[in-house]
C-alpha cells in the first residue's frame, strides 16, 4: 500500500520487512503464508450504528516524532498516527489510478502538458474553512522552500515549471502553478516541462497529493514550521476526524470533523496508543485493542484468538542488500561512482547474493509469512514485474565458483582481493526484534563458508536513526548494508535508483542505468508495451549488475474487533493515504 508519507515517491521502513522475530523452529506451522493468502483485505460488511470508541495500537519501541504535516513528515509512525485526519486530495481505484471520488478531481492533458485540479466545494479544514487553490500551492511552497528543511523536494517534483527557480530563491512564486480563479478559488492548473506516463497514478512523484492550511500557517515562518505548535500540537486536517488530544510521543485522541465533506463519521472517538512490539501478542489475545497489527513470528500464538477478524495484505515494500560504490555530491546534487571502491566488483556482489539463505530464514523465523523476492519491481506491479528474473537463490557452490574465477583466492580461512590485499567487508544492519541479530549473524556465517570475512559495522547492529545517518552520509565504515523500502504505488524506480536521487544509497551510476530509467519515464513510455519492455530490461540489468539485491517481503496481518465493520485495506477504500478510510469504519448493530 502507498504510505501516507510517500506521496512524493519513496520512504524508509525501519526494518519492517526484516522483523522475522522469535519462533525458533519450523515444522507443521512453517507455511502459514498459504493461510494468510486466503485472508480478505477487508472485514465483513454489516449494518452500522452510531457511537463507540475505537482503540488502535501503534507498534513501536520509540516515541513518535509528532510532525503532523505531509510536506515535512519523514516518519512512517507519524503517518500512522495522523491517518484519521490526513486525507489525500485524490481518490484511486484498486490499481492506484486516480478517480473522481476524493476531495478533488484531477485531469491530465498530455498535449497541453498540464494537470488540472478542482477541489470540491464543501471540502473544509477542521476549523470550517474551505480548502482552496492557495492551500495546494502552499504545500508546494513548504516542500520547495529551503528554510522549511523539507526532505520531500525531488528532481521529479521539479518537473513542475518554476519549482526549481522557487527552490533556488530565484523566483518568489511558482510560476508553473496557475490559479485561474485566484487564491481563494478551488481550481489549480499545473504546467510541466515533460509529461510522464505514470502521472494518472497515485504516488507518481511528479504531482503532490496533499494540501496545507495556508490561512492557519501563513504567520509561521518556513524555518519555524517543523517545530510550530500549529503542526506539532494543534494541526488542521480535512479528513473525517480531527485531533482532540495529544500525549506527546505516546498517544492521540481523535473526534469527528464536523465539517467533513462526506458527512459526520459514525465513531465517537478514536485513540491511537504506542505499544511496545514485545507486548503485541498478549494485547491481541486479551482483546486490549480494536485494531492491532500481528507480528508475524507471533502468529501461531494469536491465530486462534476469539472476537477478531484477521485481514491480510502484502504491502508494497521489500528489504534489500545494498553495496556502497560511491558518494553523494551535495553541491552537484548527484551520486558519483568510485571505480576503485572495494565493492565495485560485480563477481564479489553476485557471490554475496548466492550466499544468502533467504528462504530458510523466512521458513524458520516467520512461519513462511516472509518470503524471498527476486527483483526490485514487486509482483504487485503486474506486468511491470519480470517473472523471468529469478534473482539470487542460495547456492554456495555457485558463489565459490564465481569468486575463484574472479581471482578472490583463499589465503588461510578467508579470501583476499584479486590484488592480493586482505578483504574485510563491513556490513551495516539495523536493530529490530529479538531475532534480528541471529538472522544477520546467520548471513555472516553463510558468507564465511565461502571464505568471505564479513564483520558488522561497529561490531553490532545499529539503531535505526544512526543506521540511516551512516548510510545517507556514506560513512566509510559501511561497505554494504541491509535496508528496506516502502514503495510508491506508481512503479517507476527513478526516485530510488537515479543518478540525482539522494535515496540511491549505493551511489551507483552507469550510463546504461540512467538510460533505462529515462526511457521508462519518457514520452515513448506512454505506449504501455514499450514501458513494460523497459521495466523488464532494467530488472535484468540490475539483477546482473547486483548493485542492490532484493531480499524479502512479508504478509501484513491485522486483527480487527469483530464488532467493527467498514475496515478495509483495499486501495480504493483508502483515503488516498494508504490507510483505511475511517469515515467508513463503524460498530455493527
Amino acid at each position: 500500500m502507498k504510505k501516507a508519507k510517500v506521496f512524493a515517491g519513496i520512504t524508509l521502513l525501519s526494518g519492517v520487512a526484516l522483523t522475522l522475530a522469535a519462533c525458533g523452529k519450523s515444522g507443521s506451522n512453517a507455511n502459514e503464508a498459504s493461510n494468510a493468502a486466503k485472508f480478505s483485505q477487508a472485514v465483513p460488511t454489516k449494518a452500522t450504528k452510531n457511537g463507540g470508541t475505537v482503540k488502535v495500537a501503534v507498534e513501536t519501541d520509540t516515541p513518535f516524532t509528532g510532525i503532523f504535516n505531509d510536506e515535512l513528515s519523514t516518519s512512517n509512525t507519524d503517518s500512522e498516527v495522523m491517518q484519521y485526519g490526513a486525507e489525500s486530495l485524490f481518490g484511486t481505484d484498486d490499481h492506484y489510478v486516480f478517480n473522481n471520488k476524493g476531495a478533488a478531481t484531477i485531469k491530465i492533458d498530455q498535449k497541453a502538458k498540464t494537470a488540472t485540479i478542482n477541489i470540491k466545494k464543501g471540502v473544509k479544514w477542521s476549523d470550517g474553512k474551505q480548502v482552496t487553490a492557495k492551500d495546494y500551492e502552499y504545500a508546494y511552497e513548504i516542500i520547495a522552500n529551503k528554510d522549511s528543511k523539507s526532505q520531500r523536494y525531488t528532481a521529479s517534483l521539479a518537473d513542475l515549471v518554476g519549482l526549481k527557480e522557487y527552490h533556488e530563491g530565484k523566483a518568489s512564486t511558482i510560476f508553473g502553478l496557475e490559479m485561474p480563479d485566484g487564491e481563494n478559488g478551488r481550481k489549480v492548473v499545473l504546467h510541466f516541462k515533460n509529461m510522464k506516463p505514470g502521472m494518472n497514478t497515485s504516488g507518481n512523484g511528479y504531482i503532490w497529493e496533499a494540501a496545507a492550511p495556508y490561512h492557519y500557517l501563513k504567520d509561521v515562518k518556513f524555518k519555524d514550521l517543523m517545530s510550530s505548535d500549529k503542526i506539532r500540537k494543534r494541526p488542521l486536517f480535512f479528513g473525517p476526524y480531527k485531533l482532540q488530544k495529544l500525549v506527546r510521543g505516546q498517544s492521540t485522541t481523535w473526534v469527528p470533523n464536523e465539517y467533513y465533506y462526506k458527512g459526520k463519521p459514525k465513531i465517537t472517538k478514536i485513540t491511537a496508543t504506542v505499544i511496545n512490539p514485545n507486548s503485541v501478542a498478549q494485547s491481541i489475545k486479551s482483546n486490549k485493542f480494536d485494531v492491532i497489527q500481528v507480528i508475524n513470528s507471533q502468529w501461531p500464538n494469536v491465530k486462534n484468538t476469539k472476537g477478531v477478524n484477521f485481514i491480510a495484505t502484502v504491502p508494497l515494500s521489500y528489504s534489500y542488500l545494498g553495496f556502497k560504490v560511491g558518494k553523494w555530491d551535495a553541491k552537484k546534487g548527484e551520486n558519483v561512482m568510485n571505480p576503485k571502491s572495494k565493492m565495485n566488483n560485480k563477481a564479489l556482489r553476485q557471490a554475496i547474493g548466492y550466499g544468502m539463505n533467504v528462504n530458510q530464514v523466512a521458513k524458520r523465523y516467520s512461519y513462511g509469512l516472509s518470503f524471498r523476492i527476486p527483483t526490485l519491481i514487486p509482483k504487485q506491479f503486474g506486468d511491470y514485474f519480470d517473472k523471468d528474473v529469478k534473482g539470487y537463490t542460495y547456492n554456495l557452490k555457485k558463489g565459490n565458483e564465481i569468486l575463484d574465477k574472479a581471482g578472490f583466492k583463499k589465503k588461510g580461512k578467508y579470501r583476499v582481493q584479486p590484488n592480493g590485499k586482505p578483504l574485510t567487508i563491513r556490513l551495516a544492519a539495523m536493530t529490530g526484534t529479538s531475532n534480528q541479530e541471529p538472522i544477520v549473524q546467520n548471513y555472516i556465517q553463510q558468507w564465511k563458508k565461502m571464505g568471505l570475512n564479513v564483520k558488522l559495522t561497529g561490531g553490532r547492529l545499529i539503531e535505526f536513526n544512526s543506521f540511516y545517518d551512516k548510510v545517507q552520509h556514506d560513512d566509510p565504515s559501511v561497505d554494504m548494508f541491509i535496508g528496506a523500502w516502502s514503495l510508491s504505488s506508481e512503479p517507476s524506480p527513478n526516485d530510488l535508483y537515479g543518478e540525482k536521487s539522494p535515496m540511491n544509497y549505493s551511489r551507483f551510476v552507469t550510463k546504461k542505468n540512467t538510460q533505462l530509467l529515462d526511457e521508462m519515464d519518457s514520452q515513448k513510455a506512454f505506449n504501455h508495451k514499450y514501458r513494460v519492455d523497459k521495466f523488464h530490461e532494467w530488472q535484468k540489468y540490475m539483477d546482473d549488475e547486483a548493485y542492490v539485491l532484493p531480499v524479502s517481503n512479508s504478509y501484513t496481518i491485522t486483527a480487527v474487533n469483530k464488532k467493527l465493520t467498514g475496515y478495509s485495506l483495499k486501495p480504493s477504500d483508502s483515503m488516498g493515504n494508504g490507510f483505511p478510510n475511517w469515515y467508513n469504519v463503524a460498530y455493527t448493530k
